[in-house]
């Protein structure tokens, strides 16, 4: 009992000294100085020691001593010129060596000179050659440097082993790929703060197998997934991490699906602006990788110059602007040193979170303006308009929801073609130079209300820039479109859905297994819309890169294994049928039968039918009263008439699309985008 006693005792003291060691602040680097200085002042003197021992002239160390002196001037001369003492000594790495390396070299060319020069004021004889003073010196190089390379390193091993000891598990990790970036991730990974990670050795996928080593890891060349499996289970490994996002976005169709399917967690070095935020670069945390990592794409590159020519100095506005895509544009809007940020929106607490956000928790900038208002207000819109005078205006409002809008199309008119005419028209009063409409690939072939109220929209907006431009209507007003598909982590988006779900135990419901779409980050469509606004010059729709389809149920198994659980069994995947409104495949944006190239790889220009102004300026105003009136079937005959390829899938208003062909048999098929 008492052995046990004292196990525990040790072990709680050992728990806590580590504790001591790994949460201590870092050496201030005076101290640092002072320290090196000591240890090479001491190697000056063994090195007098050892040579009068070798000698037998032990006046060596009296002269040693008197050498001290000038050792401490050479050596602190060498290490201010160096910064050898600036380095965090617990992070010291081989370029820190080299530098010390370089510091002693310094030493020695101030120092030998000194010593030959005062040689007589020393001690020496004239007995003693230059060529035994010159192997003092040598030894005297061999010794500090030895000093100096072993105080680092006895830091760095007492460091990592009281860091290990505060992790009672340790896991056995492989670093993804052989390249420059890769070995610095071998680095962090043994200098970060606070983790416990045993790096087993690199792992690269290869069809030629080598043997060789890389930083002093073993690097395993994978020709099949079989072999890795192998490796796994031997190695006992718990994680595999990434030098980079983006190097796990690369496998995501390869290694990333087998670490999922065998329990094996992901992780990536954070980088550069998280590491900022965070803290220091040697104690962030590594970044566990989630699925809206791997559903990303390359960065998106845009003309930074355009897009801050185009609003520094301007008064922009944006509606919906406490939205998932509205918010956004603000932060990035806000950057560009805009005169003055309008933002309206008419739900309360999302619109104060803004508020908090931009203004930081400090006074109200008098750069930014947050007006509760809804775009189906005219009266209240105006009032914004005339206090404020928008030069640019982003018109994010709408309501976006298939399902909801399929049960509630009146309103669907009322907020998306309605809210459109009216910050149409009062842009045209008001002399805005640009209005930028966010619309949706929904729009395209539409198989529900929301999506053809969408394209109502567009069709609006499209034809008063027409209408403008060819002098049948007043104004200066440039109408732009933009047209993009699902965004990541917006509100009530799938991954939202499916993260929930998951924390809940389950079920996951998708409403079909075969069921694709396509994903884009919001910060990356947001981005886009901006250079969209600085290539339009009226009455364009651009439509976005949304590059691969994501099949639904895939993205949900691997939700479920990136959580830790195994689909089907921890948590269940319910197929629920589709919703009213939504089909199997989204339509593609972009193909050279329906679009042109632009400037920009990601943005391309739509070919769409023309409409004429008068004629869509009637049909959108019997088409908002009888939404007014809540006359559901004739609002959406009404819209089928609009937008012809507009046909209902899963919905109650098939019924009509049978109605219409029958009634249309005489004149022939119905023309279709």
């Amino acid at each position: 009992m008492s052995i046990d006693k004292d196990t525990g005792i040790r072990q709680r003291f050992m728990k806590k000294l580590s504790s001591s060691i790994v949460n201590f602040k870092f050496l201030n680097r005076w101290l640092v100085l002072l320290m090196d200085l000591i240890l090479a002042t001491g190697a000056a003197l063994l090195a007098f020691v050892i040579v009068g021992y070798l000698i037998d002239q032990y006046h060596f160390v009296q002269i040693g001593a008197r050498a001290a002196i000038l050792s401490v001037v050479s050596s602190l001369l060498a290490f201010l010129l160096t910064g050898t003492y600036k380095g965090i000594l617990r992070y010291t790495t081989s370029q820190e060596v080299w530098k010390l390396c370089y510091a002693i070299i310094v030493k020695m060319a101030i120092e030998v000179p000194l010593v030959l020069l005062f040689r007589r004021h020393l001690g020496f004889g004239p007995e003693t050659s230059n060529a035994k003073i010159l192997l003092i010196e040598f030894l005297n190089l061999g010794t500090s440097l030895s000093f100096l390379a072993f105080s680092r390193a006895f830091l760095v091993a007492l460091f990592r082993y009281s860091s290990s000891i505060q992790h009672s598990e340790i896991s056995n990790i492989l670093v993804y790929g052989t390249g420059e970036s890769s070995i610095s991730c071998i680095q962090y990974l043994e200098n970060i703060h606070n983790a416990a990670y045993n790096v087993v050795g690199l792992i690269q996928l290869s069809d030629k197998i080598r043997y060789h080593n890389i930083a002093g890891k073993k690097v395993f060349y994978v020709k099949d997934l079989k072999y890795l499996e192998e490796i796994m289970g031997k190695k006992d490994i718990k994680a595999i991490v990434f030098p980079s996002q983006i190097s796990a976005v690369n496998q995501k169709d390869n290694l990333v699906p087998f670490a999922l399917r065998h329990g094996i967690r992901l992780f990536a070095v954070p980088d550069t602006n998280e590491i900022a935020s965070g803290g220091s670069s040697m104690t962030a945390p590594l970044k566990e990788i989630r699925i809206e990592d791997l559903l990303g794409r390359e960065e998106v590159e845009i003309d930074e110059t355009a897009v801050s020519a185009f609003l520094k100095g301007k008064r922009v506005m944006v509606t919906g602007a406490a939205g998932s895509i509205g918010s956004e544009l603000c932060r990035l809007i806000s950057g560009y040193g805009v005169e003055r940020l309008v933002m309206l929106d008419s739900a309360e607490t999302p619109m104060h979170n803004l508020t908090l956000e931009l203004n930081g928790g400090t006074e109200e900038s008098d750069k930014f303006e947050f007006f509760i208002c809804d775009v189906r207000n005219e009266v209240r819109l105006e009032r914004a308009f005339n206090l404020w005078h928008p030069q640019i205006i982003f018109h994010a409002a709408a309501y976006k929801h298939v399902p909801m809008m399929e049960l509630n199309p009146t309103e669907a008119v009322r907020v998306n073609v309605l809210g459109t005419r009216n910050i149409a028209r009062l842009a045209v009063q008001y002399g805005v130079e640009k209005m930028i409409m966010i619309s949706t690939d929904k729009a395209v072939n539409p198989t529900n209300v929301m999506g053809a109220s969408k394209r109502i929209a567009e069709i609006y907006t499209q034809s008063l820039s027409r209408a403008i431009i060819n002098k049948e209507i007043e104004g200066t007003t440039k109408f732009i479109t933009t047209r993009f598909g699902n965004v990541l982590g917006s509100n009530g988006s799938v991954i939202p859905r499916f993260k929930e779900q998951i924390a809940a135990g389950g079920p996951v419901t998708v409403t079909h297994k075969d069921i694709v779409r396509y994903f884009m980050s919001i910060p990356e469509a947001c981005r886009l819309v901006l250079e969209a606004a600085t290539l339009g010059q009226g009455y364009e729709i651009f439509v976005f890169d949304m590059g691969k389809p994501v099949k639904i149920s895939d993205l949900a198994e691997n939700m479920i294994r990136l959580a830790g659980y195994t689909p089907g069994v921890d948590i269940k995947i319910e197929y629920t049928g589709l919703r009213p409104g939504e089909k199997l495949y989204e339509e593609l944006l972009n193909t050279k039968e329906n679009t042109l190239p632009t400037t920009n790889k990601k943005i391309f220009l739509a070919k769409v039918r023309e409409f004429p102004y008068a004629e869509v300026d009637r049909d959108v105003q019997d088409l908002i009263d009888m939404a007014s009136r809540v006359d559901i079937i004739s609002t959406v005959r009404k819209m089928k008439k609009m937008v012809p390829e507009y046909k209902s899938k899963n919905s109650v208003f098939e019924q009509l699309d049978k109605m219409i062909m029958e009634a249309a048999k005489a004149d022939g098929p119905q023309p279709t985008e």
